[in-house]
């Protein structure tokens, strides 16, 4: 399937931000949006320890540091940094962090799994 546009342009400030698992999230590009991918803007908070049984995540730190959690080692998180998580790894973000999240294929909102 392909984009139902030509091109896509999200601009964080106009996407209303709403609590999931990692924390406070906006949608930028969507599964309805027919792209390849879904793009998030992140704010980490008390995010919860889950996988994705059928999307992989790309996460870049936009601002901040903190660490990850992936299954049962632990990485340091600064800005700038990128991170690739299979599908299938135990993770989270702890820190004081905003994140872009990258999740192929789309549909990550239904592939989120709890262990929290």
């Amino acid at each position: 399937m392909t984009t139902k546009t030509a091109f896509l342009r999200r601009d964080p400030a106009d996407a209303k931000p709403w609590p999931e698992t990692c924390g406070e999230i906006r949608c930028l590009v969507e599964e309805k949006d027919g792209a390849a991918a879904e793009v998030h803007h992140v704010k980490i908070d008390n995010a919860k320890l889950h996988y994705h049984a059928h999307t992989d995540e790309f996460y870049y730190v936009i601002d901040g540091q903190g660490t990850m959690v992936l299954d049962d080692e632990t990485i340091e998180l600064h800005k700038g940094v990128v991170v690739y998580v299979p599908r299938g790894v135990k993770h989270k973000a702890i820190g004081d962090l905003t994140v872009l999240t990258v999740c192929i294929p789309r549909g990550v909102l239904s592939d989120v799994h709890e262990l929290e």
